[in-house]
Formats: C-alpha cells, structure tokens, sequence
C-alpha cells in the first residue's frame, strides 16, 4: 500500500513543478513581446571592402567615367537599404554639380550626416614631381567618408524618431586649380535649402590606420563634445582626442555660414593627403568602425 506522506510529496513536487514552469512561461512571454529590436551592428570590414570598391573604380574626378559610376552604386546601396534617394543636380562655376541624398523618418531633429565622394585632380602634395599631375585615388580623402555613411544607412533603425539626411557631396576637392574651388557640392546643397536642418556631421579623412581625431575649431562645441564624449563611454578615447588643432575649410562650412551648427570629424594628420599614396592600404576597418560606432550610437542618443 503507498505511503500517503510520499503520495502528498510528490502531489506538492507536482504543484511546484507547475508553478515554476508557468513562471518560466510567463517569464519568456513577456521577453518575447517586450524585448527592445535588435539591430546589425557596424560592420568595419564591410566599410573597408567599400573603400576598396570605390578606389578599384578608378579616380573619382568630376566629370570622368568612374564618378558617374560610383554615383550609380552609392544611389543603389542606399535603396538596398531602404532609403528614399534623390540625386540632386545643381550648377556651380560653370560645372555640373551632382550631390546624393538619402533620406529617411520625419520630423524633428532634422540631423544631416555629410561626406564627400569625388576625389582630387591633381595629387599636388606628393613627394615626387612627376606624380603631382596625377589624380589622387581618395582612399581615405573621399572613400573613407562614404563607406562610413553606407554601412550606417545599412544599420540605423529603420524606426529611427526624427529625420537623417546621408549626404553624399560633390565637387570638394578640387580647390587651387584654375576654374574650380573648394566645397562646391556642400555650398550649392546649402544654398538650394528649403528648410534648414538642425544640425550636420562632416565625416572626412575618417579612415586613416593611425587615426587621431581632435576637435574642428570652427566647429560647434556643443555637438563636438557630444560626439567625443560618446566616443570615450565606446572605448575610443584614444583616437577621438579631446583638444582642438586645425581650423578647417571643409562641408561643415557652408552650414556654419547660413546659421546651422555644424561639426567637421577629420583626421588632418595624414601624411598621404593629396598624394597617389592615398590607397586603401593606408586604411583600416578598425578606423571605420570607431568612427561608424561613434556616430551612430551619438545619433540614436540624440533622436530619443
């Protein structure tokens, strides 16, 4: 005959069984229905083969063969991601000008996120003489910049509250040749504005595999310190640096001029500017990624 204290045992086992595994269940619903959505992380060597991608084109000049075709791939990267894409053709000394412009969510902040993709004519800084009427291939001068701001269309919420602007510029890199100046694509895009955004990030010459990033003078101090604080909390202190060393004529120029804030992120200590040694090798994914990691964790930050 069963022992009646193992038979009330095992019933409170039972009973205790159930109550657990209905919390365990209950427990697992509410992560399921609650848990925050998970996003794709930026991915640094993803950025690196896009750099790469951009110089295997060939020299980005206006006007030549390889800056019509990257502005084919930059317009179909994006829509891959799910952005609406405009090419905005506009005129400036006499030149065509072709900025892109991906847009995604409405409202307020209205943040624009800046780069410049075509690269220089005249690699005018090199060492030797005979390559100074060369183009320059713009690995980190014009590719660094672009890859940073594909790889953050591919991983920013889709959700994302207010609205972003990827800019991709035109025509800034050929000032001190006759005919041309600095920042023509930035200038023509600020000028045919509408409405004024509430702030923009210059990214340029992010790519350097010795990346040092001080604080643009001419930038707003307020956002610049944002930024660099939220690239110290991510681990890159060391390469966001907290001191101010070059006053800079850059695409935040043009927004600074007509009253919006402004910030220019550029490493202006690379020893292969305007030069042909501007290749990608002089680039590291590791770059990119403390640049794409900052700037999205800071824009996410901002757009709560």
């Amino acid at each position: 005959m069963p022992d009646p204290k193992n038979k009330n045992k095992n019933l409170r086992l039972i009973i205790l069984s159930s109550v657990l595994l209905l919390t365990l269940l209950v427990l697992l619903a509410g992560f399921i229905f609650t848990r925050p959505k998970t996003t794709v992380g930026f991915d640094g060597e993803r950025a690196y083969r896009d750099v790469k991608y951009q110089v295997g084109l060939g020299a980005r000049t206006p006007g030549g063969s390889a800056h019509s075709r990257v502005r084919q791939w930059i317009g179909d990267e994006l829509r891959k991601s799910g952005w609406s894409v405009e090419e905005q053709e506009l005129e400036s000394m006499g030149h065509p000008i072709f900025n892109l412009i991906a847009t995604r969510g409405v409202g307020k902040p209205w943040v624009v996120l800046g780069a410049h993709f075509d690269s220089r004519f005249l690699a005018d800084h090199d060492p030797v003489a005979s390559n100074q009427t060369q183009p320059v291939p713009g690995a980190n001068d014009g590719a660094s910049g672009v890859a940073v701001l594909l790889e953050l269309a591919r991983t920013l919420p889709k959700d994302i509250p207010g609205k972003v602007s990827l800019v991709f510029f035109d025509a800034e890199d050929n000032g001190k040749i006759p005919g041309w100046d600095w920042i023509l694509g930035s200038t023509a895009y600020v000028n045919a504005l509408q409405e004024k955004p509430d702030m923009a990030v210059i990214l340029d010459m992010i790519g350097d595999a010795d990346l040092n990033i001080h604080y643009e003078k001419n930038s707003d101090p307020v956002i610049s310190q944002e930024i660099w604080r939220t690239a110290e909390n991510l681990g890159y202190g060391n390469v966001f640096i907290q001191t101010q060393k070059y006053s800079i004529l850059d695409d935040h120029t043009p927004f600074l001029s007509a009253g919006i804030r402004a910030v220019d992120i550029i490493d202006f200590d690379y020893p292969y500017y305007h030069t042909t040694q501007d290749t990608p090798d002089k680039v590291s994914a590791e770059s990119l990624k403390a640049v794409g990691n900052t700037i999205h964790a800071w824009l996410l930050s901002i757009m709560d």
